[in-house]
């Protein structure tokens, strides 16, 4: 039975930009997986390696940094579909990745549902930990995953 992934992507390297990969150690460290049933996925920075995961997955749930224009560690849910609209200049590479692979595996006849949970960065430099504001959202985004795994009613 296909089930659900929670992929974490972005680069450790960049301080906030790391925020999805960060949030999986977290979430692997809490036995998330198995508690909910999910795979947790180190996704890293190149999203085109990951065409698997969308394939054998019904459910995928993307943990990244998201620039919206709002105030750091504001806490985003879109879909890919909403996302599209929102493209600008100084959208993250990952999210452009990611909406090329889905239109790819759309053309291969597969379409997992996803969702993308992303967190406003404050900071994206050469830094291995996050900033303060980020690092302080981390509880809040895995409430937030959590609400976005229960079933529907």
């Amino acid at each position: 039975m296909k089930k659900t992934a929670v992929l974490g992507i972005g680069n450790l390297l960049l301080r906030d930009d790391g925020i999805g990969i960060h949030l999986i150690k977290e979430l692997e460290n809490e036995d998330f997986g198995s508690r909910y049933n999910v795979e947790l996925i180190d996704g890293g920075t190149f999203i085109f390696d990951l065409m698997d995961v969308f394939i054998k997955n019904k459910r995928v749930i993307i943990l990244d940094s998201l620039k919206g224009g709002h105030k750091p560690g504001t806490i985003y849910k879109v879909t890919p579909e909403e996302l599209g609209g929102y493209i600008k200049s100084n959208t993250s590479l990952h999210d452009v990745q990611i909406l090329d692979l889905l239109k790819d595996i759309n053309l291969m006849g597969y379409y997992p549902e996803v969702t993308i949970i992303g967190v406003e960065p404050s900071e994206i430099y050469f830094h291995m930990e996050l900033s303060q504001i980020v690092k302080e959202q981390m509880s809040k985004v895995i409430e937030f995953l959590i609400k976005e795994l229960q079933p529907i009613n």
